[in-house]
């Protein structure tokens, strides 16, 4: 279960790390769009991604992962 956690940790940070390595600009830009959305708004995109998260975690395990 740690090994696992720690793998997806890892990943994440993976991701998180390239996209602010390759296009640092295109992250502030993201961050302004995001500012500029109601809290409502953010709250929603926070419980798509999350509900989007859930079932690529879903699949992932279905497909023997």
């Amino acid at each position: 279960m740690i090994a696992a956690a720690c793998l997806a940790l890892g990943l994440v940070l993976i991701v998180e790390g390239l996209a602010y390595a390759l296009a640092p600009s295109l992250i502030e830009q993201m961050l302004a769009a995001l500012r500029a959305l109601r809290e409502d708004q953010r709250r929603m995109l926070g419980l798509v991604a999350l509900g989007l998260g859930l079932v690529l975690v879903w699949v992932g395990k279905s497909l023997g992962a």
